[in-house]
């Protein structure tokens, strides 16, 4: 049985496909089309579906649409318009919003939004691109499979749970908003999950850190990484304000007020201009405020189901620093994240969800200990495409050791092997790696990658080794927790250290990528250091490179030193760190 996921309705659209409790393949649109987050930023158009994903993964598994059992979309628009009649139309007319306040539930380009959605089953069938008809061709607006709207918070809770190492587990879920709610408490067992709450629309942690992202003067809903970088530079000296805005009730329920940021705060700052004291400590106050909020929910959720395991997803998930805090101070023993839980991972959720429904009394079978999901090329497509390129290259005879030995004379490398990963992070499939033996690696990392000089770069290290170098490390292999560097090795690896003194830190084992770990092991011979440098193949404003094209086309136009892509390396002439 063939599940088939889709997520279009915010931004990060995606697939996944199934087969019978298995992840086939799952990926982002932009990694194909090259928009970044795939479309423009606000309002998000609900009409475009990720069909150069949806391609990949049935081309993955050799199949067409007709041969999919079921399509499960992130997104229920009957929550919003009421329950279907028999004759499959709405309760509800679709008027135009165009009144100036809208009901609590609508954005302003509601409900052409959601009649965009209602109708995706005929848009699946009959919008694909032109070059991608073949896979589509036979599909029709009922069919052949069948076709699930699933609950968007729903989606996210199953993403972290039915992936997850857990059998029993409680499922926290964060992020600007789904139908109706923002955040959603629930208890995950087996193959089912129980809804114990949910906080509801205007109310959301996520869409007030992207408020004050946008005061900050950065892209509301995409930078909020940023913020929580910049967070570490500054004192919390406007935490009372916040703790006025987000106020907790009983029952894990809060209330988000207006946060009239100018009002409160001053001018907000211009986008590309200079960064005052009050941008780093305002930073600093809005991440200690959902660092704060989020253990108090936690701790509602453990004395509501009183087990050890604790899931996340959501958007607000991808926020390391507060996963650290709920890992070291929250109730639970365990803290599990899935990688891609923004929006881009409730196509996993969808899929999972309707096929665990589908096989109904059948185990899991599906755990998530990596996430390489996406296209791979082999040797000879890579060299295929290098001698039409009409470019200079050489085949490695041992590619760990002499991506070493280029990586200890300092130079920066392009690192394309293997599978994409599924998910915002570059996890050692489409990565740039680099020495961080010294620290001025940090700056000229993000002069190449033209990003603000306050981001950290981030570590791996093998996952054998963690604990000797990160206070309390564990199995870590998704990049979303920090850990605080140990002092005696502070000095070793300055590079990745931020300025807290903390990494955001990704494990990796033999099993999960052989030749990623066999480059860190090769580095250690060299070094003594099990550490490198990983930060994902782009430049500012582009998506993680996904083909041989991609990759080539980022190595040229950066100040990259080397590209390794394949068994095959690429050196620009005179270059050198």
């Amino acid at each position: 049985m063939y599940t088939l996921g889709i997520n279009a309705a915010f931004h990060d659209p995606a697939a996944c496909l199934v087969q019978d409790g298995q992840v086939v393949a799952a990926a982002e649109e932009e990694r194909f089309t090259r928009v970044k987050h795939g479309k423009r930023p606000v309002p998000f158009s609900a009409y475009e579906l990720p069909y150069h994903a949806i391609d990949y993964c049935l081309r993955e598994a050799g199949i067409r649409l007709v041969d999919v059992d079921h399509v499960a979309y992130s997104f229920d628009p009957y929550l919003l318009l009421g329950p279907r009649r028999d004759d499959a139309t709405i309760t509800l007319p679709l008027e135009p919003s165009a009144h100036p306040c809208p009901a609590e539930w609508e954005s302003v380009w509601d409900p052409l939004f959601l009649s965009y959605i209602v109708n995706a089953p005929r848009h699946l069938a009959s919008g694909a691109p032109h070059h991608l008809q073949e896979r589509f061709r036979g599909a029709r607006p009922d069919g052949p499979y069948q076709w699930h709207f699933v609950e968007h918070h729903l989606a996210h809770a199953a993403s972290a749970f039915h992936a997850s190492p857990f059998e029993q587990a409680a499922v926290l879920t964060l992020d600007g908003r789904g139908e109706r709610a923002t955040t959603s408490y629930n208890l995950g067992v087996g193959t089912c999950l129980e809804r114990l709450g949910q906080v509801n629309f205007p109310h959301s942690l996520g869409l007030l850190y992207e408020q004050v992202t946008g005061y900050l003067g950065f892209l509301h809903s995409s930078d909020e990484y940023k913020v929580m970088a910049l967070a570490s530079f500054g004192q919390p000296r406007y935490l009372d304000d916040f703790r006025e805005i987000i106020r907790l009730g009983p029952n894990g329920q809060y209330t988000v007020q207006p946060p009239r940021l100018e009002e409160r705060f001053g001018p907000p700052r211009r986008r590309g201009g200079p960064y005052e004291p009050r941008h780093f400590d305002l930073a600093r106050s809005l991440q200690v405020a959902l660092e704060e909020t989020a253990l108090a929910l936690a701790g509602w959720l453990y004395e509501r189901t009183r087990v050890q395991n604790l899931c996340l997803a959501g958007g607000v998930a991808l926020n390391c620093v507060m996963n650290a805090r709920l890992r070291d101070e929250g109730p639970f023993k365990r803290v599990w994240v899935q990688p891609a839980a923004g929006d881009a991972g409730t196509a996993l959720g969808a899929a999972l969800w309707v096929d665990a429904c589908e096989r109904e009394g059948q185990e899991r079978r599906y755990q998530m200990d990596h996430a390489f999901l996406g296209p791979a090329f082999d040797d000879a497509e890579i060299e295929t495409f290098l001698r039409w390129a009409k470019l200079p290259y050489r085949r490695l005879h041992d590619v760990a050791d002499e991506t070493a030995a280029l990586l200890v004379q300092d130079k920066v490398v392009g690192w394309f092997q293997g599978r994409m990963e599924f998910g915002p992070r570059a996890l050692g499939g489409r990565s740039i790696l680099a020495s961080p033996l010294h620290a001025e690696m940090q700056t000229r990392l993000n002069e190449i990658k033209d990003r603000e000089d306050f981001r950290p770069v981030a570590p791996v290290v093998l996952e054998e080794e963690a604990a000797s170098w990160f206070v309390g490390a564990a199995a870590s292999p998704f990049m979303l927790f920090v850990y605080n560097i140990r002092p005696d090795k502070a000095a070793l690896i300055p590079a990745v250290r931020h300025v807290d003194g903390t990494a955001r830190v990704q494990t990796i084992n033999r099993a999960q990528h052989p030749r990623y770990y066999n480059v860190l092991k090769a580095f250690q011979r060299r070094t003594g250091v099990p550490v490198l440098v990983n930060t994902s193949f782009n430049t500012r404003g582009e998506p993680i490179v996904c083909t041989p094209r991609d990759a080539l086309e980022c190595f040229w136009t950066a100040p990259l030193d080397a590209l390794v892509i394949g068994s095959f390396l690429l050196e620009k002439p005179g270059g050198g760190a």
